[in-house]
């Protein structure tokens, strides 16, 4: 592993209390962030997200001809067969680049890889350094590992658009969602549970929660939490071009009165985890802390598969919050699924002003926002985009920006829900009146009608930065 920056001024802090005396509840023992690693459109590493949060950066760009001919598939009139309504996305750069050698891959091997896995590989290798782990140490480790994605389109590439002579059992195994994550842990030596998730968009948070659950029963002493999502090919845009759910701007507007539609993204992110007590006892930097989540799924709500349930939702939302043992009425910022469809934000913001206007003080309306306003939908990784960018908003003490929201949307009456859309960078907001700590929520919602809610909590600042020895 590379050597780490110097920690003294990094800003994050250990929390309270003796590590050597920290006592376990494994059922309901807070889980600890330590480490971080992204790819987001506009952003390559975590440092660089924060400032593109910060400075309330528009990462959407045109469709670059290096994944399919746009001009072949695109036509601005929505729900026309075989097209696509917009020519935007959000995208990384140079997905093509790896170093097979760095993993002991051999080329061949790395040429029939999804670059999902991939990019995996990089960022995994990248948050192990930032949460200060040596992978020589790791390897027999009981080391989690716990991947969301929804989308194999290198695999149809190859197995539908390449010479069948070409075919063989690398394009099989470099192309399947479920061997995603025991690369990871084949890359690493890690012999913890290795789980691949797909609950379409909701993937990377449910991993999340997965993870934590692992924790807690002991079958990993750490864990390796994310998702991954690459745009290479037109199919799903049409999908969903031919819906009509696609912002024909390509800008996902949440929560505005503007608001038609949503925009595919590309995404990596992967969080390092611990249970409280071990990382206090490592004596780790702390991120900020999973007090508790929940996962469930709609059922049969009455509308389509596909269309979201408020019922769902609450629950959730209800279930987390019980599961964190925190009020919902103290939480003061919830990252909100929000992909700016007409349907879908009226539906959640309704779900969040029932549960987490329970026990909330007068004056303090919850802040909501969505990271898919400055890059779109990552799909099978938005739920960790969100997570990272609380993590991050946490240890900072602030709360970005939620981009193009200039008139509220009227089937929302935010003022009767007690909640509030963050227009501007600013400070967290206050706590409760007896100055508790700052509380979080983040939600991701799946097209499969699987629903995931995590609450976390900032890292204690009673403490001094703790210097790695």
């Amino acid at each position: 592993m590379a050597a780490r920056e110097p920690l003294t001024d990094s800003g994050l802090v250990a929390p309270i209390g003796d590590p050597q005396s920290a006592t376990r509840n494994p059922a309901s023992e807070p889980i600890a962030i330590i480490g971080l690693g992204c790819r987001l459109p506009g952003a390559k590493d975590p440092k660089a997200f924060w400032r593109l949060l910060r400075d309330g950066v528009d990462a959407i760009a045109e469709i670059p001809p290096s994944r399919f001919d746009v001009d072949a598939v695109y036509d601005p009139r929505p729900g026309t067969p075989g097209k696509i309504s917009a020519r935007w996305g959000g995208f990384l750069e140079e997905v093509d680049q790896f170093d097979p050698s760095f993993f002991g891959i051999s080329p061949r091997e790395a040429a029939r890889m999804d670059p999902q896995q991939r990019l995996l590989l990089e960022v995994t290798w990248e948050a192990l350094e930032d949460a200060g782990q040596v992978q020589e140490r790791l390897a027999g480790s009981q080391t989690g590992v716990f991947i969301g994605m929804c989308y194999d389109e290198y695999g149809t590439l190859q197995f539908c658009y390449s010479d069948p002579a070409s075919i063989d059992i690398y394009s099989s195994i470099g192309s399947a969602r479920s061997v995603t994550s025991g690369r990871l842990s084949y890359a690493l030596g890690l012999q913890g549970p290795s789980v691949s998730v797909d609950t379409a968009c909701s993937s990377s948070l449910v991993a999340v929660h997965l993870a934590c659950q692992s924790l807690r029963s002991g079958e990993c002493t750490m864990a390796l939490a994310g998702g991954v999502n690459l745009i290479l090919q037109p199919h799903a845009n049409i999908a969903f071009s031919r819906a009509q759910m696609v912002a024909p701007d390509g800008r996902c507007k949440a929560f505005d009165a503007s608001a038609n539609g949503f925009v595919r993204s590309d995404g990596v992110g992967v969080v390092v985890l611990k249970p409280l007590s071990l990382a206090q006892a490592d004596r780790d930097l702390i991120y900020a802390v999973i007090r508790g989540s929940a996962v469930n799924n709609d059922g049969r709500s009455g509308g389509l598969l596909m269309t979201p349930s408020r019922a769902g939702q609450e629950e959730v939302l209800r279930e987390a919050y019980r599961n964190a043992s925190v009020s919902p009425g103290r939480v003061q910022y919830v990252e909100a699924h929000g992909t700016g469809t007409s349907v879908g934000d009226p539906i959640e913001a309704l779900a969040l002003g029932a549960v987490l206007s329970d026990g909330r003080p007068d004056g303090h309306p919850c802040v909501i926002g969505s990271v898919k306003t400055n890059f779109g939908h990552t799909e099978g990784t938005a739920g960790i985009a969100g997570l990272i960018k609380v993590a991050l908003s946490l240890k900072h003490r602030a709360i970005p920006p939620n981009l193009h929201f200039r008139r509220p949307n009227p089937d929302i009456p935010f003022e009767k829900l007690n909640l509030r859309v963050q227009q501007a960078f600013g400070p967290w907001p206050p706590g409760s009146e007896d100055g508790g700590p700052a509380l979080a929520g983040v939600s991701s919602f799946g097209i499969s009608g699987t629903n995931a809610h995590v609450v976390l909590e900032e890292a204690s600042r009673a403490r001094p930065s703790l210097r790695r020895e």
